[in-house]
C-alpha cells in the first residue's frame, strides 16, 4: 500500500504549533532531568555496559532463562501462561477474567454489571490491542494511569512510552474533563488530577481483576517487578482479587542483583529520578492469614514475534527497557510524537520513535512498518542516550538495508521514493570509482551554484525527497581529495601517537555524612518529611500529628499498633480512613526509599490507600544501597513488596509535576533512634 499516510501525517504535526510547544516542552524537561539523575552516578557509563552484556546474555539464552522463571514462579503459586500471539494472549486473559465473573458473588458482588478490568500502564497490551479486544468481547476496561486515562478517554493511543498524553496541553485535557467528567473548565493541573483521583478510586475498589504490565521479571527468584509514580500500578496488583500481569518474553534480568543495577538505569533515564515512587515486588497471590492482595496472580508471557526477533539482526533491540530516552533525544520524534509513526495500512506503530521504528517491524513486519527506519537523522542520538547502549543506529540501517533478517523479503530502501532510490544507486556507482566521484562532485558543484547562488542549501521539487522538509546542500566544485594534497600539517603529536581523553573522576561522596543524614536528606529532596526521635517519643508524635489533622482513626499494622493505644485502628483498607501508619523493613540510604513487606502482621494497603502515610523506621534498619536491601530474605520469602521512595506523583499533564495523584500525598518517616 502507498505510504501517503505516513507523510501526510508527517507535514500535519510538523505544522500543529500546539503540538510542538507540547513535545518541545516534555523534550527539554526530560533530557535535562536525565542529565541531571545520571550526574550522581558517576559510574554509569560502565552500569550500561554491564547492561548491555547481561540483556545479550539473556536474550542469546532466551529459552533457558524463561524455563527457569516459569518454574520459580509457580513454586511460588503464580499460573503461568505462554501466549505465542496476540490473539492467544487475549484470549487467555478473556479467559481468566470471565471465570473471575463467575467467582464475583462470593469476592465481590456486582449484578447486573460487565466485569470491571482497573488496568495500569502496560505497552504489550498496547502492542496486542488489549482495550479494544477486551470492550468487544464485553468487558469494561478502565487506564488507571493518568496520561493512560486521558488517552482513553479521547479514543487515542499513547504517544509516548513514558508520557502517553505528550502530545497535549492543559487547556485540551481540560476541554476533555469538562466534556466527559462534567468539571467545569479549569486549566488548573492539580485540580485536573484530583478529579482523575476521585473518579479512579472508585474503579480500583469495585474492579473485578487488575491487569498490569512487568517491567522486570527476576529468573534466579520468580520476581515481577513494578515500576509507577502514582501509585495506580500498586492498588491494580493489591486491590482486586485477581490480577493478570502482561509481559513480553525479553524482559528477564538473571537476579535481583540485576535488578538493582537496572532500577539504578531506568528511573534516571525515563523521568530523571533515583529511583521511581513505587517499585512493586511480586513472588505469590495472598497467603493465609494476609489481609490484603490478590487471591490469583497470573502471568501472561507474550513471544508476538519475540523469539524470531532475538534469531535476527535485530536482536539487540530487545534489550530496550522501555525508558522513553531515545524519543525524548531525537530530532525526528520531537517534531512528529508517536502518533506519526504510521504503517503502510495507516495503523499507529505499537511502539514510537527510535526504538520503535526497530521493533515494530521486528515485531509486526518490516512490510508494514521497515519504512519508519527512514523517519531518522541518524544523529547517533539514541544510542547515547540509550541507558543500556542499543546501536539502535545500526539497526536502523540494516532495516534500510533490506538486511533485518526475520525472515522477510523486504527490498532495500524500504519507504524511500523511486527517485532517491534511483539517486543513491547512482550515488554508489560513482562513489567506487575515485575519477568518477570527483567529476561528479565539480559538476554538482558547478550546477548547484547556478540554481543557488546566493544560499548554501537549496530546496529541490518535493518528488525527490528533498522536498518534504530538508533542504539539499550546495556541493563544493573542488573535491576534498584535491584540497587535501596541498595541506602539509601533521595533525599527529610528536610521538606519533594519540592521547586518550582522561577517565572521568568519580564524584565523592560527602565527607562524614551518616546513614540517617544521607537518607533524611535523599527522601527530603523527593518531598518526604523525616523527623529523628527516641522509641518513648513516637506516641507523643503521632497523637500530635493525629490532632494537627482532626483524625481519631488509623489503618495501622502490627508494628504500630503497639504506638497507637486508645486510638482506633485496624488492619483492613478502609477508603474513608485517611491516615495510614506502618513499620518498613529497612530504609536505602542512597535513595531516601522504605522498604515495605507485606505479611499478616503488615498489610501493604495502609501505605497505599490513605492519604497520608506515616513510616516508623528505626536507624538500625538503615542500609547505604539498593543492592543491600534486596538481598534481604525477607524480600524474597514476602508475597509481595514495596519500595517507596517519596509522596505519589505525577506529570503527565505538560511535563507539570504534581504530588499526591493515588498514592498518598504526604509520607512522614518517624527515624527512630534504637540503639
Amino acid at each position: 500500500m502507498s505510504l501517503i499516510p505516513f507523510r501526510a501525517r508527517i507535514r500535519r504535526s510538523i505544522a500543529d504549533l500546539n503540538l510542538q510547544a507540547a513535545l518541545d516542552g516534555n523534550a527539554m524537561r526530560r533530557t535535562n532531568g536525565r542529565l541531571a539523575a545520571f550526574a550522581s552516578l558517576p559510574d554509569h557509563q560502565e552500569r550500561r555496559q554491564r547492561a548491555h552484556a547481561i540483556k545479550a546474555e539473556v536474550v542469546a539464552h532466551l529459552e533457558e532463562y524463561l524455563d527457569r522463571f516459569i518454574a520459580r514462579l509457580q513454586e511460588n503459586g503464580i499460573t503461568v501462561h505462554r501466549a505465542a500471539d496476540a490473539q492467544e494472549a487475549l484470549r487467555i486473559v478473556q479467559a481468566i477474567a470471565a471465570a473471575s465473573d463467575r467467582k464475583a458473588a462470593t469476592l465481590r458482588p456486582r449484578s447486573g454489571e460487565r466485569v470491571l478490568l482497573a488496568k495500569s500502564k502496560s505497552m504489550v497490551s498496547e502492542e496486542i490491542g488489549f482495550n479494544h479486544a477486551m470492550q468487544a468481547a464485553g468487558f469494561e476496561v478502565v487506564e488507571t494511569d493518568l496520561g493512560e486515562y486521558i488517552v482513553q478517554l479521547r479514543g487515542e493511543r499513547p504517544s509516548h512510552l513514558i508520557t502517553p498524553a505528550v502530545h497535549l496541553r492543559r487547556g485540551d485535557v481540560a476541554r476533555l474533563f469538562e466534556e466527559k467528567l462534567g468539571l467545569p473548565y479549569t486549566e488548573d493541573i492539580p485540580v485536573l488530577t484530583a478529579t482523575a483521583r476521585r473518579v479512579l478510586r472508585d474503579v480500583f475498589l469495585s474492579a473485578d481483576v487488575g491487569i498490569s504490565g512487568v517491567n522486570f521479571g527476576v529468573a534466579a527468584t520468580g520476581t515481577l517487578c513494578l515500576v509507577t509514580n502514582e501509585g495506580n500500578g500498586r492498588m491494580c496488583t493489591t486491590l482486586p482479587p485477581v490480577h493478570i500481569a502482561l509481559m513480553g518474553l525479553e524482559r528477564l534480568v538473571p537476579t535481583l542483583d540485576d535488578l538493582a543495577l537496572f532500577l539504578s538505569l531506568l528511573p534516571r533515564s525515563a523521568t530523571g529520578q533515583k529511583l521511581s515512587v513505587y517499585t512493586s515486588l511480586i513472588h505469590a497471590p495472598r497467603r493465609p492469614g494476609e489481609v490484603d492482595g490478590p487471591q490469583e496472580r497470573h502471568l501472561v508471557l507474550v513471544d508476538n514475534g519475540r523469539l524470531r526477533m532475538s534469531r535476527s539482526n535485530l536482536a539487540e533491540a530487545l534489550a530496550c527497557i522501555r525508558c522513553g530516552a531515545c524519543l525524548n533525544a531525537c530530532p525526528v520524534f520531537r517534531e512528529l510524537s508517536g502518533h506519526a509513526y504510521l504503517g503502510r495500512d495507516g495503523s499507529i506503530a505499537p511502539y514510537p520513535g527510535p526504538i520503535g521504528s526497530v521493533v515494530s517491524p521486528g515485531l509486526a513486519g518490516c512490510e508494514n512498518y521497515g519504512h519508519l527506519a527512514q523517519a531518522s537523522s541518524l544523529c547517533g542520538a539514541c544510542k547515547e542516550a540509550c541507558p543500556v547502549d542499543i546501536d539502535l543506529p545500526g539497526m536502523l540501517l540494516r532495516i534500510r538495508a533490506g538486511e533485518a533478517g526475520t525472515g522477510e523479503r523486504v527490498a532495500a530502501g524500504v519507504g524511500l521514493p523511486g527517485t532517491v532510490k534511483l539517486g543513491l544507486r547512482g550515488f554508489g556507482l560513482a562513489a567506487r570509482q575515485p575519477w568518477l566521484f570527483g567529476l561528479g562532485q565539480r559538476l554538482g558543484g558547478i550546477f548547484t551554484r547556478l540554481v543557488s547562488p546566493r544560499r548554501a542549501y537549496m530546496r529541490l521539487p518535493a518528488f525527490t525527497g528533498w522536498g518534504l522538509s530538508k533542504d539539499f546542500p550546495r556541493l563544493e566544485p573542488r573535491p576534498f581529495r584535491s584540497r587535501w594534497q596541498g595541506i602539509h600539517q601533521d595533525v599527529l603529536p610528536v610521538d606519533g601517537k594519540t592521547s586518550p581523553a582522561p577517565a572521568q573522576q568519580p564524584v565523592a561522596p560527602t565527607s562524614g555524612e551518616s546513614l540517617p543524614e544521607r537518607f533524611r536528606r535523599e527522601l527530603e529532596a523527593v518531598g518526604g518529611k523525616v523527623s529523628r526521635m527516641r522509641q518513648e517519643e513516637v506516641p507523643v508524635r503521632l497523637r500530635e500529628l493525629l490532632r494537627e489533622k482532626g483524625l481519631d482513626r488509623v489503618q495501622a499494622d502490627r508494628t504500630a499498633a503497639a504506638y497507637l493505644e486508645g486510638i482506633a485502628s485496624g488492619l483492613q483498607p478502609d477508603p474513608d480512613i485517611r491516615l495510614g501508619v506502618t513499620g518498613a523493613l529497612c530504609g536505602i540510604a542512597e535513595n531516601g526509599s522504605l522498604v515495605l513487606t507485606g505479611s499478616p502482621d503488615s498489610p501493604l494497603t495502609a501505605s497505599l490507600v490513605p492519604e497520608t502515610h506515616i513510616a516508623l523506621l528505626p536507624e538500625s534498619a538503615l542500609v547505604a544501597t539498593l543492592e543491600e536491601a534486596l538481598r534481604g530474605p525477607e524480600v524474597r520469602q514476602a508475597s509481595a513488596a514495596a519500595i517507596v521512595t517519596g509522596p505519589s506523583r505525577t506529570a503527565d499533564i505538560e511535563m507539570t509535576l504534581t504530588i499526591g495523584v493515588h498514592g498518598p500525598g504526604e509520607l512522614h518517616v518517624f527515624l527512630i533512634d534504637d540503639l
